[in-house]
């Protein structure tokens, strides 16, 4: 079992979904417990940290951020719609929490979360940098809200 944390951030925007949006969370966080980066889309182009995070697209223009600062626990980072306006814009949200962005000549893979065949290996991410992201995420969400 893997241990779900999910930053202040994510528990707020999280708890702002209702109906099958919400139920569509409750779900992924339950596959996220059992099945780790099997239970994610793909990974985050562009520079570090980038390429270490990983995507779910949960119902409509919904997804989920996640890191992996180990096998057995991961974080919860943002939940929001990718949305054309960059004010609740989840990708822009991440850019801007993670102090990079990807270039616009990048192309966007979007290769598989699990770094593995198997799909058991998360990309992992250095714990500090986790710290720093959760932290990032709580000072976005106190902005956002100004």
């Amino acid at each position: 079992m893997i241990q779900v944390l999910e930053t202040h951030t994510a528990h707020a925007q999280a708890a702002g979904l209702r109906g099958r949006a919400r139920l569509a969370y409750d779900r992924f966080l339950d596959e996220l417990a059992h099945s780790g980066c099997a239970a994610l889309g793909y990974r985050v182009t562009g520079p570090e940290p980038l390429p270490r995070l990983c995507v779910k697209h949960l119902r409509g223009p919904d997804r989920v951020v996640v890191a992996f600062p180990s096998e057995d626990v991961v974080w919860v980072l943002l939940v929001g719609p990718h949305d054309d306006d960059p004010g609740l814009d989840l990708y822009e949200a991440l850019y801007e929490m993670a102090g990079v962005r990807p270039r616009l000549s990048e192309k966007r893979t979007k290769p598989r979360c699990c770094t593995d065949t198997e799909g058991t290996v998360p990309p992992l991410v250095d714990e500090h940098l986790v710290d720093d992201l959760v932290i990032r995420a709580r000072a976005l969400a106190r902005a956002r809200r100004r």
